[in-house]
């Protein structure tokens, strides 16, 4: 049997382990229902054997010298008394016979002598002898005990192959889940690994443009010199964006491994906020867009996590925002009730009630763009809300009388 490699191994084989047992606990609670059921079924069955069995011997009793086998007869007649030689001692039962004398009912009793159980049957007949019937239920005991015996042993072998069974049809049903999850895996480290070397050089090519503007700037005169005053901060965009970008990638590599552990650190989301406007300022100025966020020398706002993934999920909901809005997106930073809020608002057409109770779901859309009525959405709010749980938070839709729509993170301080 083929296995991943590695910790995808382990967690595979945990997860078929838990069936098995899982199977067992089932196998083990219908093996109980049905032995319970059949047990029952052989003691009503011995019963009302036994009960046929006496009621035969006694209603026929002539005499006590040969009663059927298994069988000890006792008759009290007026003229005297008498019992199958060899009946057990301590019987028959005298009081039952007494109670048949004076009621002339048919009585069942059952009596245990020493290890040996007897059932008893007293008639008085039509012609007025006492009639009892004692039964030894010796071999119906040793019948019971090796049926419970026999259950017993075949519940706890069925039990340990439906262990086994089930762990091992576990492992079939999961290993192609598993290799779907880990081929998933593998393209977003291909592609994170891959993407690392082009966005190195990308990185580097923009950082040697950037010194050589500056070197340009410093020493160029003439009417005829090249003057990079206006292009200069667009190529240190370039690099600030080569950068994240490449942070976002490392990102990546990291949920690219299902046992690996996020570094969380003191993240200060006032800034992190301002830096994301920052980056969003030329794709709001096409559209016309304010951006609107928490002013210069406002307080820190800190919260620990990923400043890497914190910056996607705060990126993903401007970007959301600008490209739903009419004129302005607000961004606000702020505490309360022990975590801290990120709010993003937009005057936009809002939130499609038909799409707001599965906002944060995978691949749900609907229609896009301020000029056709209701925004789409496809992943970008579902890897938010991820990142934000991933972070012990969440995010949620807010409800506003105005129109547009406000998006919260809300993340323990």
């Amino acid at each position: 049997m083929t296995r991943a490699p590695g910790a995808e191994s382990v967690l595979l084989r945990r997860a078929a382990l838990r069936l098995g047992l899982q199977a067992a606990l089932l196998a083990s609670a219908i093996v109980v229902l049905l032995s319970a059921a059949a047990v029952a079924v052989v003691l009503s069955s011995q019963r009302d054997a036994a009960t046929t069995l006496l009621d035969a011997a006694v209603t026929r009793a002539d005499d006590a010298i040969d009663p059927p086998a298994g069988i000890w007869l006792a008759l009290q007649r007026p003229d005297g008394k008498a019992v199958t030689p060899g009946m057990p001692v301590g019987l028959p039962d005298t009081g039952a016979i007494v109670r048949a004398v004076t009621a002339g009912s048919r009585e069942f009793t059952e009596v245990r002598i020493g290890t040996v159980e007897y059932r008893i049957e007293t008639l008085r007949q039509p012609d007025g002898t006492i009639a009892q019937g004692i039964l030894d239920l010796t071999a119906n005991h040793t019948e019971r005990d090796q049926l419970i015996a026999t259950l017993l042993v075949c519940s706890g072998v069925g039990l340990v192959l439906a262990a086994a069974v089930g762990t091992w049809l576990g492992y079939r049903a999961l290993r192609p889940l598993s290799t779907a999850l880990a081929l998933q895996r593998r393209f977003v480290a291909d592609a994170g690994h891959e993407l690392r070397t082009p966005v190195t050089l990308l990185s580097t090519r923009a950082q040697l443009l950037c010194r050589r503007l500056r070197s340009g700037l410093e020493s160029s005169t003439g009417p005829a010199a090249i003057r990079p005053a206006a292009i200069l901060p667009d190529v240190e965009g370039i690099v600030a964006d080569s950068t994240r970008l490449g942070e976002i990638l490392e990102d990546l590599l990291v949920a690219a491994d299902p046992v690996a552990s996020r570094s969380r650190q003191p993240v200060d989301l006032t800034e992190l906020a301002s830096g994301v406007l920052s980056a969003a300022a030329p794709q709001a100025a096409e559209r016309d867009i304010r951006l609107t966020g928490p002013q210069p020398g406002t307080g820190p706002v800190r919260a620990p996590g990923s400043p890497v993934a914190l910056r996607r999920a705060v990126t993903a909901l401007v970007d959301n925002a600008v490209r739903h809005a009419e004129h302005e997106v607000t961004v606000a930073v702020h505490t309360r009730s022990g975590h801290v809020l990120v709010d993003v608002s937009d005057d936009g057409p809002g939130i499609d009630p038909e799409l707001a109770p599965r906002l944060f779901e995978r691949f749900v859309s609907g229609r896009s763009g301020p000029s056709q009525g209701r925004r789409r959405y496809g992943l970008g709010l579902a890897l938010v809300s991820e990142i934000a749980a991933a972070h012990g938070g969440r995010v949620e839709l807010l409800e506003r009388p105005e129109p547009g729509a406000t998006l919260r993170i809300q993340l323990p301080s």
